[in-house]
């Protein structure tokens, strides 16, 4: 065979790898069940109501006249 051969066969082989490759980790992923989309309620974080992070930080800006401390 000559040069131009070998390197088609060389790369061949090689795209069928990553293919098989892609297909495993595909499979792999799916395998790990449904995807569960993530909370959009703030309220559902548990320092939500414990801290009150926000509220301060608000109180404290307006107070300053706009300007954070």
């Amino acid at each position: 065979m000559d040069r131009s051969k070998v390197v088609a066969v060389i790369t061949g082989a090689i795209a069928i790898l990553l293919s098989i490759a892609y297909l495993l980790i595909v499979q792999l992923l799916d395998w790990r069940g449904e995807m569960i989309p993530a909370p959009v309620d703030l309220s559902a974080l548990p320092f939500a109501y414990s801290s009150g992070w926000v509220a301060r930080m608000i109180s404290c800006t307006v107070w300053s006249g706009g300007r954070l401390l």
